[in-house]
């Protein structure tokens, strides 16, 4: 638990430090559901301080899943009004298959829709706004028991903006027209996912860790840790 605490103490002062500039992506939780028979759910709900999400998945056969995710991404502004908002609703269709005892692999194919927003009064009361779309594979293997659970997944993504409107002038750049000649980036996003606890219901702590394979400079969070409660039926 120690290492967890400090974990969220080091992303939220990075979160602090970069807050007096544009961000423009920050990735979801990454929807882990380790299904393995007909008929069985996988809900969760979670997130952090900047951001709640709600996923869930169901088993159509034995072999076939379908998810659905909204993720919310609302920090509060710095000291002098300077902050953003986003959200993105996603839908995911994947296949699985049980692996010896315990053992869980599963891909599933993405597509999502959103909007972000900033706000920089302090930049000469500047806004930008937009949408953005992404589509990718997340492929995870796992392993679960009656109590615990543990995965490792990667989301390989391309990441699309569109109509970006407003006046935001940063670093002597007009970020609108940046976005319009900077509109398509490859995102790969590995991650690590935790549930222990009950049969049903479980505490779920995932680390992300991301990688921008098109621009390393690109204004987006790298990083995240998220904290939730999976509840899992037959």
């Amino acid at each position: 638990m120690d290492s967890i605490k400090t974990a969220a103490i080091l992303i939220l002062a990075i979160s602090i430090l970069t807050a007096c500039s544009p961000k423009y992506y920050v990735p979801n939780t990454q929807h882990v559901p380790l299904l393995s028979e007909k008929g069985e759910v996988s809900l969760t709900a979670g997130g952090n301080a900047n951001q709640a999400e709600v996923q869930v998945a169901y088993a159509v056969s034995n072999s076939l899943g379908i998810m659905g995710n909204v993720g919310f991404f609302n920090p509060k502004d710095d000291g002098n009004g300077n902050g953003g908002s986003g959200r993105l609703g996603e839908l995911g269709l994947g296949y699985f298959k049980p692996i010896g005892t315990g053992f869980i692999f599963e891909t599933y194919g993405l597509i999502g829709f959103g909007s972000f927003e900033n706000h920089f009064p302090t930049s000469n009361n500047g806004k930008i706004s937009g949408k953005l779309s992404r589509y990718g594979i997340q492929p995870s293997i796992g392993y679960k028991t009656n109590n615990f659970s543990i995965a490792l997944s990667s989301r390989l993504s391309s990441l699309h903006y569109g109509e970006p409107n407003g006046d935001l002038v940063f670093d002597g750049m007009n970020q609108i027209d940046y976005l319009k000649e900077n509109d398509a980036f490859l995102l790969l996003e590995p991650a690590l996912t935790i549930r222990a606890g009950l049969e049903k219901v479980k505490l779920q702590v995932q680390l992300i860790r991301g990688f921008n394979l098109t621009d390393s400079d690109f204004r987006q969070d790298e990083s995240l840790l998220s904290v939730g409660v999976n509840i899992n039926v037959h």
